[in-house]
């Protein structure tokens, strides 16, 4: 890791990919007025005249606070109110005005990340990604169907978060806001002192008026408060601050940090055990189906009772399957219908339709079997109800699997957010730079420009500048390097990382969602979000593979049937009081049946979402689907950092003597020279010669003592 200088704080430690993160231009509070400031060049300008003639023509309108033209550089910066007038008006006003407008920028996009709920299949995903493609204003949509969430690009002066979640909500789909580009710094406070609806109205309109504050939602019912806020501006301590002082004569108020329950891992619990459930209740009806139709009467004379008669040819067999079967069909397969609905409403058609195709051919088959069964004395027919009632528990049963699969991914990404340390050691200086006070605070409550003490063994709590002290820091989560990392004033540290030895106090320059640690996340995020080349073509065969098996099947009949008409095969393969239409319907109702626990879809996105979340949690960072596919082309590996490979801490793996020391006076002699030391090398350098004191002889009454140690950091 280099040495860094004071300048540039606010150079992001990790830059972020083009697909990964959206610039999007930071407005000015001005007051109560949010005003943004806006560049672009102009051609066409021949004198100062021209200049002028453009500023007046853009100051009538309404909303523009400031125009500059530079005859000379050809261009035009104008600061405006976006509440009145867009970018895109003032772009058309020079244009109408008989100029050429040039490098301008892509102004007002917004990013936001939505979580989707329903989506079964690749089909599903790429309806939710078409409905939001079509909602006025997106610019952009990305649809991940293993991580069930959508990254949205969209222009905020067209349209809004409500807008996009109520498309995908008309789509058949849920929809839940995770976070949009104005609100990725949260912070959640629980309020104390609040006895009515006025109090919770005065704190929010004095969050409101606090410069950097994007948006309050305020809890009634649980008496807390959400606030989007910018790191550049304010902070959390700030906000705590402003809710206290908004409290006036008898009421005082009073704010406290909270941590909410991770929504995403509740709901994912929610649906493990939604799908677990699901699963065993069919397996309670199905098992005794599938006993009753393939186990039993195999098992002469323990199965004969269920071909006991009760009217015509109709058995107790039949009849217990076709009771076990409906509850599986209907009840616990609704889920399938209420699918099938969403997705042909779209006019489309996912797995959920040929789920329901498959399984309902099959039970209503079964039960024309049964009907037939009980008007005929020689009817001689197979139903088909374990059939029906096998598939939906298997089909259960991998939505059950993939599920657990998508957690353990969400808990690697979990376990990336909580290497850093839950609290921090504020100090608080004078104009002198002398220390007045010390506080413990949470790692939550760190503002920009704020000053952290780091003690040896401490994690750092954010990214920052070292400003005193010096220390060795173990970066290993980041480098891949078990070699710790000498540090002076001037150099950076890193959210995470750990201090080994000496005492740090450290400017912190990225807060929340800035830090290094946080970009990782936001990277495997958008990798796992992101499609690779082999899902694509997943995709595009997907759209095809429900008409395609709906197509073979009915060929399948046909091809069954005419020739059963036409006497091409012998009446004989025919089964008693059945005809070439009932047979025919049996080979046509298989193809459906087979066909539908498809992996086609899901393999890929699960396999990608899996393969990046394990990764991340080992120390590698995999950028996408795309990496993974071309990984199988890769003929050698050359690593240059060792902690990849190793433990990640030095050891000594041989010592050999030429001298005539014994090894045990050499061990006595190693110990007292490296006992005193902090260093990673001297502690496995007195680990090795304390086994090796051990291994040749006792360990001595007294191990020698050195004096007058000192330690020079980073001398070698």
């Amino acid at each position: 890791m280099e040495v860094n200088g004071k300048d540039d704080l606010k150079v992001p430690l990790l830059q972020s990919a083009d697909s990964v993160a959206v610039n999007v231009p930071q407005p000015i509070h001005n007051g109560d007025k949010k005003i943004k400031t806006i560049m672009f060049k102009i051609k066409g300008i021949e004198c100062a005249s021209c200049g002028t003639s453009i500023e007046s023509v853009l100051r009538k309108h309404n909303g523009v606070e400031s125009v500059v033209v530079s005859p000379l550089q050809g261009q035009a910066v104008v600061r405006y109110m976006p509440e009145h007038i867009t970018a895109k008006t003032i772009k058309e006003t020079v244009e109408d005005s008989g100029f050429q407008v040039d490098e301008f920028p892509e102004q007002d996009i917004a990013v936001c990340r939505l979580r989707i709920k329903g989506m079964a299949c690749t089909s599903c995903s790429e309806s939710a990604e078409r409905a939001l493609s079509m909602v006025d204003g997106v610019k952009k949509a990305v649809v991940g169907l293993a991580l069930e969430e959508a990254k949205v690009h969209f222009d905020p002066n067209i349209t809004n978060t409500d807008h996009i979640i109520e498309a995908i909500e008309d789509a058949g789909f849920g929809a839940d806001l995770i976070s949009s580009g104005s609100d990725v710094n949260k912070v959640y406070l629980k309020l104390e002192g609040v006895n009515s609806a006025e109090d919770l109205t005065v704190i929010q309109t004095s969050l409101e008026s606090v410069e950097g504050v994007n948006r309050v939602e305020v809890d009634s019912d649980g008496h807390k408060v959400i606030v989007s806020y910018d790191p550049d501006v304010t902070g959390p301590r700030s906000l705590i601050q402003c809710i206290q002082e908004a409290g006036h004569g008898p009421s005082f108020y009073h704010a406290s940090l909270y941590i909410p329950p991770r929504r995403r891992e509740t709901e994912k619990q929610h649906e493990i055990r939604m799908y677990k459930n699901q699963f065993l209740w069919s397996c309670l009806f199905s098992v005794p189906v599938f006993i009753f139709s393939m186990v039993l009467p195999m098992l002469p004379p323990y199965g004969n009772w269920l071909d006991y008669k009760i009217h015509n040819m109709l058995t107790i067999g039949m009849l217990l399957r076709w009771i076990l079967c409906t509850p599986v069909q209907f009840i616990i397969g609704r889920r399938f219908y209420v699918g099938s609905y969403h997705t042909l409403r779209r006019r489309s058609a996912n797995m959920d339709v040929l789920v329901a195709l498959g399984t309902n051919a099959a039970y209503f088959y079964s039960v024309y079997i049964v009907i037939k069964a009980l008007t005929s004395d020689t009817f001689d027919g197979q139903d088909l109800f374990e059939t029906s009632a096998m598939l939906i528990s298997f089909i259960l049963l991998g939505k059950y699997l993939e599920v657990v699969a998508k957690g353990k991914t969400s808990d690697a990404l979990a376990k990336l957010t909580d290497l850093a340390p839950d609290t921090a050691c504020l100090l608080t200086l004078d104009v002198d730079g002398n220390v007045i006070s010390e506080m413990k605070i949470s790692t939550q409550l760190i503002q920009r420009n704020d000053i952290i003490k780091i003690v040896p063994g401490e994690k750092v709590p954010v990214d920052g500048l070292v400003i005193n002290g010096q220390s060795h820091v173990n970066e290993s989560m980041i480098t891949g390097e078990a070699r710790p990392i000498t540090k002076r004033p001037g150099d950076k540290v890193i959210g995470g990382t750990v201090n080994e030895n000496g005492c740090l106090l450290v400017k912190a320059t990225h807060v929340g969602s800035e830090t290094a640690l946080s970009q990782i996340v936001q990277l495997v995020e958008a990798a796992q979000l992101a499609r690779a080349p082999v899902q694509k073509l997943a995709d595009q065969i997907s759209k095809f593979f429900v008409p395609t098996v709906v197509v073979a099947a009915f060929i399948t009949w046909l091809g069954w049937f005419i020739p059963g008409e036409a006497g091409v095969y012998p009446k004989r393969w025919i089964p008693k009081a059945m005809d070439s239409f009932e047979l025919a319907l049996q080979f046509g109702i298989s193809v459906l049946v087979v066909a539908c626990p498809c992996a086609l879809g899901l393999a890929t996105p699960t396999a990608v979402m899996v393969a990046t979340g394990k990764g991340a949690s080992q120390g590698v960072l995999i950028k996408g689907g795309d990496a993974l596919e071309k990984a199988h082309k890769v003929k050698t590996v050359v690593f240059d950092k060792t902690g990849t490979l190793t433990a990640g801490k030095p050891a000594v793996v041989g010592a050999v003597l030429f001298s005539k020391f014994s090894m045990e006076e050499f061990c006595d002699m190693a110990i007292a020279a490296e006992a005193n030391s902090e260093h990673p090398i001297a502690k496995s350098v007195v680990e090795h010669a304390k086994m090796l004191r051990q291994k040749h002889g006792s360990p001595p009454e007294h191990v020698p003592e050195a004096k007058d140690f000192e330690v020079h950091p980073g001398a070698g």
